[in-house]
């Protein structure tokens, strides 16, 4: 084969070989939408069964009922009556910790710019409020 030969075919491969790539990535983009260019809001797992992803309308009750079974999964992987003491103690740690934090931060602060060091102790505070729900949330359960 002559030089002329090789080249033409390694062009025609090479052209081959972009077009799969382009038509490969169309196909992929395209299998999310549906006829009249919207996208479907619904997922279908590996066991087949189809899941809402909201809770608008008539998907309201798949949606609660998938929420109910997440909150089902998630009580079985904390078993929060045995471990609660744990759980208790882990919280105050955290608590203790934050406090801690806030404590250096307010001795810390730059007082040329003082904003972002209130900024992080408002944030600082709204953990500590959050790990109060969490606390109350462990004393509640069952």
């Amino acid at each position: 084969m002559d030089q002329i030969t090789i080249t033409n075919l390694c062009i025609f491969f090479g052209i081959c070989f972009f077009a799969y790539l382009v038509f490969r990535n169309l196909n992929m983009y395209s299998s999310n939408i549906i006829e009249g260019m919207t996208t479907d809001t619904s997922s279908t797992d590996a066991s087949g069964n189809t899941s809402q992803t909201n809770g608008i309308a008539g998907n309201a009750a798949g949606y609660a009922a998938q929420l109910k079974s997440l909150v089902i999964k998630s009580q079985d992987q904390l078993l929060i009556s045995k471990y609660r003491s744990d759980y208790e103690n882990a919280v105050l740690n955290l608590d203790d910790y934050l406090n801690n934090m806030m404590l250096q931060t307010a001795l810390s602060v730059n007082q040329t710019n003082p904003q972002f060091s209130i900024a992080k102790l408002a944030q600082m505070q709204q953990a500590k409020l959050a790990l109060n729900s969490t606390m109350k949330f462990i004393d509640s359960s069952k």
